[in-house]
């Protein structure tokens, strides 16, 4: 009976070894994780989805916000981001989503990003989804129709009992909703240039810097011009998750430290042509890398 006796002994102490093992392994594995987490937190207690870089979403192309120019993302949008990233000490990795998902705040609640900048309007119906910055960029939309058309405004569509298009999804399509307008929808902008080229829109309403950015390209401006513009009064943020208090911090002082050393300033003539305020009601836009893009916009306001 003795060697049996050990036996049992023996194995029931290796159990209690292995099982010790695994606990240990377990609570390993739970500080690895932990670790993770806090090699993703940068500076000023920000949490961030990825170690080492700020994640934004997009969708691209939205010219001269963002959009693909060789193997790399540039813009307006992808500038101001790049601010934030340097005074967190990371690199910016830019991930191209669905619009829809960027402005219901879920592309961010599922933590695919930690930012979202798409040349994206501030309304009280998104700020339910959404933490917004300061806003950073003051826009307005354009009416765009072929040369000699005639047209001036909203009223002069209206009067000619014109088919007027618009980007789904956007607050060009709410306003020309709001007066009083059935657009036609399309599902993104490269699809609205299409439908005016077509003949499937007379009129198109979008934002006034892509207008002018598209109006650039010979096959375009040469057949289509900027009609008028519509003061909406709107104002673009960059987003956030909805908690995300210590991110929208760092974002609002880098905003704001932009604007006062002439950071922001530079940034915007590179994309515009202008200073910020100038006028480009005449349709001259700007001399940028944009015209060198060989995508359209795509992405909403």
């Amino acid at each position: 009976m003795a060697p049996w006796s050990t036996y049992r002994k023996a194995a029931s102490i290796g159990a209690a070894v292995l099982a010790t093992a695994l606990a240990v392994s377990a609570c390993g594995s739970d500080s690895a994780d932990s670790g993770t987490a806090t090699a993703s937190a940068a500076p000023g207690g920000v949490a961030l989805v990825n170690a080492g870089k700020i994640t934004t979403c997009t969708n691209i192309p939205y010219e001269p916000f963002q959009f693909n120019q060789g193997d790399k993302v540039v813009g307006f949008d992808v500038d101001i981001v790049d601010l934030v990233a340097k005074k967190l000490g990371v690199t910016q990795d830019i991930v191209d989503i669905d619009f829809a998902a960027i402005k219901s705040g879920a592309a961010l609640n599922a933590r695919k990003c930690d930012v979202a900048a798409a040349g994206m309007t501030i309304t009280p119906e998104r700020q339910q989804n959404l933490l917004f910055s300061e806003p950073y960029f003051d826009a307005t939309q354009a009416l765009m129709a072929k040369k000699g058309s005639g047209i001036t405004s909203l009223d002069d569509v209206k009067a000619k009992n014109l088919k007027l298009g618009a980007q789904a999804s956007t607050t060009g399509l709410d306003y020309v909703k709001k007066q009083g307008f059935e657009p036609i929808e399309f599902a993104d902008s490269p699809k609205e240039l299409l439908g005016l080229q077509t003949g499937q829109a007379d009129v198109i309403v979008q934002d006034l810097p892509v207008v002018l950015t598209w109006l650039k390209k010979g096959d375009v401006g040469d057949k289509f011009e900027h009609v008028a513009s519509l003061d909406t009064g709107e104002q673009y943020g960059i987003g956030m998750k909805k908690d995300n208090e210590a991110l929208k911090k760092v974002v609002d002082e880098v905003l704001a430290a932009a604007k006062s050393d002439g950071t922001y300033n530079e940034i915007y003539k590179k994309w515009f042509g202008t200073e910020p305020g100038a006028t480009a009601g005449d349709g001259s836009g700007a001399e940028s890398p944009a015209e060198t893009g060989t995508e359209s916009p795509a992405a909403g306001s």
